[in-house]
């Protein structure tokens, strides 16, 4: 099994780590345009892994796509980060450029690989994948954004959980859906629950939608913070949907996949397994208020994608 990383910044580089210090792949590659840079992390990542039962073997190159061929998930994380007070949309031409670039570069020697996209905006830039592979490839397209923001939902949760409760055991499921913005996402908030029981039980309603916004805020309170985004959590979220890939775990979560009904790409409930995107879950239960919400984010990722 072997995965490529294009884009050697702090995000790919760290899910680099991650995935081979797990050992469930054979051979991680990867690619930078900027001469050295993947050479010396790898380098880096590799000698760390002396120190473990790893046997995967990391290597590093400068722009040569030769060095990714026949690879399984291509795993997309280049391109210009958000700075602060940069929203994703304002990304859209500088990283559409380099989106091309690679796609050129990582089809010719995988044209059959997985594709996971973590480059901003998001949704747009898988959209933007799938118009390429053509849509009816669509499946292995997967969008690393709504398993990052459920990181973010599950955190805010637990740590105000933590405020009340002090330590504790806490099983706590929530996931989001819509796009992978500030304004854009959807906190599945009546769905979310500790230990089995809804946010209710343990919070207010004030204190729930300080939860939802913070959560939707996660990323911009992060650059803001760190005068970049975010690498330890979103590299986390690249390993485990490589892992859904590699082991087949078709289990229920949040990624921006393309949607026929909307012609576009958004975060939805999906079963991620061995071909990519098995299922896409339609939570036609949800409340009013949330598929109102749910519809004015298809719209949003609409008008970004008009960009493209």
């Amino acid at each position: 099994m072997k995965v490529s990383i294009i884009g050697a910044g702090n995000v790919g580089a760290t899910a680099a780590m991650k995935i081979a210090a797990e050992n469930f792949v054979n051979e991680v590659v990867l690619l930078d345009i900027k001469e050295g840079v993947a050479e010396g992390k790898t380098m880096d990542i590799m000698q760390s892994l002396m120190m473990t039962d790893s046997n995967t073997i990391v290597i590093g190159t400068t722009g040569d796509y030769s060095k990714t061929a026949n690879s399984d998930v291509i795993v997309i994380t280049s391109g210009v980060p958000r700075k602060p007070g940069m929203t994703r949309e304002e990304l859209v031409g500088v990283n559409s450029k380099v989106m091309t670039m690679v796609l050129d570069g990582a089809t010719k020697y995988s044209p059959d690989a997985i594709f996971v996209v973590v480059s901003n905006p998001m949704d747009t830039m898988t959209m933007m994948t799938v118009n390429y592979l053509g849509n009816e490839n669509w499946r292995k397209v997967i969008g690393m954004g709504g398993m990052l923001d459920s990181a973010r939902f599950e955190y805010n949760i637990r740590m105000k959980l933590y405020a009340h409760y002090g330590f504790g055991k806490y099983d706590i499921g929530a996931k989001v859906i819509g796009g992978h913005g500030d304004t854009t996402m959807v906190p599945l908030v009546e769905k979310a629950t500790v230990n089995g029981k809804p946010l209710t039980s343990f919070f207010t309603d004030e204190e729930i939608a300080d939860i939802a916004e913070k959560t939707m805020k996660g990323g911009a309170i992060l650059t803001k913070m760190l005068g970049t985004s975010a690498w330890e959590a979103p590299a986390q979220g690249i390993c485990e949907t490589v892992k859904m890939i590699v082991f087949d775990k078709n289990i229920l979560v949040a990624s921006s996949v393309y949607r026929e009904e909307y012609d576009l790409c958004i975060g939805s409930l999906v079963k991620i397994g061995k071909d990519g995107i098995n299922n896409v879950f339609i939570p036609v239960e949800l409340s009013d208020e949330t598929k109102n919400k749910y519809n004015a984010s298809v719209e949003a990722v609409r008008n970004v994608n008009s960009a493209l």
